[in-house]
Order: structure tokens, then C-alpha cells, then sequence
């Protein structure tokens, strides 16, 4: 499937065309993405989990890092379908280095011992170098989510 940019269209010639017929096509646009984005963390999980069962070392460490971005990135989106490629990056960045900062504290690390799952989340301990790698999967999750745009856009295609 070939995805173009999206062509402006005259709207005193044409009204838009709902793409499901009944529903108003800005509810529909949102949910469209919700349904990719999620599709795109379930991928992220994957790929992640699968990392760590075949890598080991710091290619399963700083990959995990930079796919942790990636699915807060998957995340905001979900909440937030509309928000632009750069704030979705900008927003997960944020987010993975409040995470690594939060490290310093003795409170993660504590609630860390208590639980695979929060250990996985919040991590235990700070590592500067981490903070490269999360940089790397905002970038990466932005080219995604940069390249996805028009093909997730609705299309108007006027009167048949």
C-alpha cells in the first residue's frame, strides 16, 4: 500500500465524506490511530521481550533502552491521537529521563526489590549512558511516527 501526502481540497466544492458512513469522520480519525498505535506497542513489547530472550550484554540492554522510549512514545499517542510527531518524541524523551532521574532517589530502587514488574518500569539504578539511548528511540519512534502520518490521515476523496 502505497502512503501519499494528503491533497487539499476545495471544501466550498466538496463536503468530506465521513468514512464510515453515519459517523462523523473526526471521531473516526482518532480512533483509526489508536488502533495502529496499539498495534504498534504490542509490536514494541514484542520486540523488546524478544531482545532480551536472544541479545545479551549492551546490545539488549541499551536496545531495550531505546524501545522503552518507543513504546512510551506508542503510549502518548494512544492518549493523545492528534499530537504531533515532534510532541509525542518530545513527551516520551521526557518521561524515560524523569524515569532515569527518579533512580537517584532510594525509592525506586526499593520498590524495584519488591517487584519484576516495577523493576522492568522504573528500573533500579541510574545509568548516564541510558539517557543516550532513550534519545535514540525518540528519534527513532518519531521517524515512525513521521512516516505513518499520511497513511493514517483521513482521506477525502469527493463526490464518485
Amino acid at each position: 500500500m502505497e502512503c501519499r501526502p494528503l491533497q487539499r481540497l476545495n471544501t466550498r466544492q466538496y463536503a468530506p465524506v465521513p468514512l464510515i458512513p453515519g459517523l462523523n469522520s473526526h471521531a473516526v480519525e482518532p480512533a483509526r490511530i489508536r488502533l495502529a498505535t496499539a498495534g504498534a506497542a504490542v509490536v514494541t513489547v514484542g520486540a523488546g521481550l524478544g531482545l532480551r530472550a536472544v541479545a545479551t550484554g549492551s546490545l539488549a540492554k541499551y536496545g531495550g533502552d531505546a524501545l522503552y522510549t518507543v513504546l512510551l512514545l506508542a503510549l502518548v499517542v494512544l492518549v493523545a491521537p492528534r499530537v504531533t510527531p515532534l510532541t509525542a518524541a518530545g513527551s516520551a524523551l521526557a518521561i524515560s529521563w524523569g524515569v532515569e532521574f527518579l533512580q537517584l532517589s532510594e525509592m525506586t530502587a526499593e520498590l524495584s526489590q519488591h517487584s519484576p514488574v516495577t523493576r522492568l518500569v522504573l528500573g533500579s539504578t541510574f545509568n548516564p549512558p541510558d539517557l543516550f539511548w532513550y534519545a535514540v528511540g525518540a528519534g527513532a519512534g518519531w521517524l515512525v511516527h513521521t512516516a505513518a502520518g499520511p497513511c493514517l490521515a483521513r482521506r477525502h476523496t469527493g463526490p464518485s
